[in-house]
């Protein structure tokens, strides 16, 4: 007697099941890729979180930004101070920010990069490389927090 072959045998012949359909897991089908502004609004948020973070951004990217906030239907920059560069499987990161007086810059500075680094690599699964932290300025207890930079009223109300 002999065995004659099966059509769809899940058995090639090479003693691996084949697939029904695709190649593979489906996890596995097709590519994702991530924004650069998705990481610089995550890497945003978790700076933002940091006690002795004042603001974020330069002078004249705040001074843009409060501006922007005063019109109607304009929201907050979560990205203003916050530059990141994006690769296939990895990110770097760049950071402008305002510091409170009175705390250790070097501990400030530490804790964005910690909270920064797990906040983008826990969302989206890139190594972060690195995360370069410039402080632009410090917020003095007495200095008002409009953002403006001649001290002065504003003319228009």
């Amino acid at each position: 007697m002999t065995e004659t072959p099966q059509r769809n045998s899940p058995d090639s012949g090479s003693g691996k099941p084949l697939s029904k359909r695709g190649g593979g897991e489906p996890g596995t089908r097709g590519r994702t890729t991530i924004a650069d502004g998705v990481v610089e609004k995550i890497a945003g948020m978790a700076a933002r979180d940091v006690v002795g973070v004042h603001a974020m951004g330069s002078g004249l990217s705040r001074t843009f930004g409060a501006v922007r906030d005063r019109v109607p239907g304009g929201t907050k920059s979560v990205t203003r101070g916050v530059k990141a560069e994006v690769g296939e499987s990895q990110a770097a990161l760049d950071l402008e920010i305002v510091v409170d007086y009175g705390v250790a810059i070097s501990d400030v500075a530490r804790d964005v990069r910690e909270n920064v680094v797990a906040a983008v690599e826990r969302m989206t699964g890139l190594e972060v490389v690195e995360v370069n932290i410039a402080v632009s300025d410090v917020k003095l207890p007495d200095e008002d927090d409009d953002d403006d930079d001649d001290g002065q009223q504003q003319r228009v109300q």
